[in-house]
């Protein structure tokens, strides 16, 4: 663009000087007259012309850097979650919008206490999702084993889904980025769904599931299918 106003400068000025030869044969423009005229619209062109490739190969550049600095990131959110899933179990499964996270925190029968030794765990979640996913919604699922009825199972389901929510909120992650549902007893989404407490039995379903919902807005990743997981 910068070129082509240039050419359009050079055109005008080189018909300007064109006038200036045939209105004027009175006025007897002089031969080095004409010719210092040309070297300096030369001279003018190209420096306007080095000026604008200039500005070009800084923009390409800029757009080097860019994909550069996504791709670091990228690259780096990889590593954390790699590092998640081995250092604490964590299955993760990535969809189109969607981190999915089924991480082992579990509650007592009929609790909704966050335990200390699951601290850790959420901790490094909330590092993850600030460093990543700053401006994304986190959704805390809350889940609870069959026995009991099922209204109050969607109850405990949300207190559980409240505590978790509440613990992450004190990681640094904004109150009004992180949310809590309940799904209770709905044996869709069990883990066994035929096991229940008291005591140990239905532990597995006792549980939470970490949910952050990017909408693609931060480092692209690649898309894992439940298929290919």
């Amino acid at each position: 663009m910068g070129t082509m106003r240039t050419n359009w400068r050079g055109l005008g000025i080189l018909s300007a000087l064109s006038l200036a030869v045939t209105v004027g044969a009175c006025s007897r423009v002089k031969p080095e007259e004409m010719d210092a005229s040309l070297a300096a619209l030369r001279a003018d062109m190209q420096r306007e012309m080095q000026a604008g490739d200039q500005a070009v190969t800084q923009q390409v550049s800029g757009l080097g850097n860019r994909i550069g600095t996504v791709e670091q990131r990228t690259a780096a959110l990889e590593t954390d979650l790699n590092q998640l899933e081995q250092d604490f179990e964590v299955a993760i499964t990535r969809l189109e919008d969607q981190l999915r996270f089924d991480v082992p925190v579990y509650f007592a029968f009929d609790d909704a206490t966050v335990d200390q030794d699951d601290q850790a765990i959420l901790d490094r979640f909330g590092a993850v999702a600030q460093e990543y996913y700053p401006t994304a919604l986190i959704t805390v699922e809350g889940f609870a084993d069959p026995s009991g009825p099922p209204e109050y199972n969607v109850d405990l389901g949300q207190r559980r889904a409240g505590a978790v929510r509440e613990y992450l909120v004190t990681t640094g992650l904004s109150g009004d980025r992180v949310r809590a549902v309940s799904y209770g007893e709905d044996t869709k989404r069990l883990v066994a769904p035929s096991a229940t407490g008291p005591g140990m039995p239905g532990w597995e379903n006792r549980r939470v599931v970490l949910v952050i919902e990017h909408d693609g807005q931060v480092p692209a990743m690649p898309t894992v299918t439940d298929a290919t997981q």
